[in-house]
């Protein structure tokens, strides 16, 4: 028996903010450069750049996902969070319910080279293999090359900042 059904899930109000990252980079080149591809692919799309950022499994925490969403807010992108915990089926349905063009997602317990092409199989089920997906964590550099094969559209290790 799941521990989750006896003892149940608990689920954190995830509070996320906008502003702290671009006022790290204010005046910034590539924070500006962002902000107007955003507005472009609004003006192309009729609506701003939707992602989705997922934090599947129950390894390590969800703090560098509430940077994420800030940063990706910041850069004028509509963002949808979910308390870490997720399983792969959740966070496919969650991005097809929420409409996002890609699906972010970390991998602290070398979790990648399953989880990664998991959630491709389960948008691809969605009939949504338009979603790109992205991940990033502590992943080995030799690893990358499979995840790239896989559908990885960007890998961000740690200490990426663009």
């Amino acid at each position: 028996m799941r521990f989750e059904k006896v003892s149940g899930r608990f689920n954190a109000t995830i509070h996320t903010i906008s502003g702290v990252y671009s006022s790290e980079f204010d005046g910034s080149a590539k924070l500006e450069e962002a902000k107007k591809l955003a507005d472009r692919f609004e003006a192309l799309e009729g609506r701003r750049p939707r992602i989705f950022l997922a934090k599947m499994g129950q390894d390590g925490h969800d703090r560098g996902q509430k940077v994420l969403a800030t940063s990706f807010a910041d850069m004028g992108w509509t963002r949808t969070t979910k308390p870490h915990g997720s399983r792969r089926r959740e966070a496919a349905q969650d991005a097809v319910d929420n409409d996002v063009h890609m699906v972010g997602f970390s991998s602290l317990a070398a979790g990648h080279k399953t989880l990664l092409p998991a959630i491709v199989e389960e948008l691809k089920k969605r009939g949504r293999e338009d979603i790109l997906v992205c991940i990033g964590g502590v992943i080995p550099a030799q690893d990358y090359q499979y995840l790239y094969e896989s559908c990885a559209q960007a890998i961000f290790g740690p200490g990426t900042n663009n």
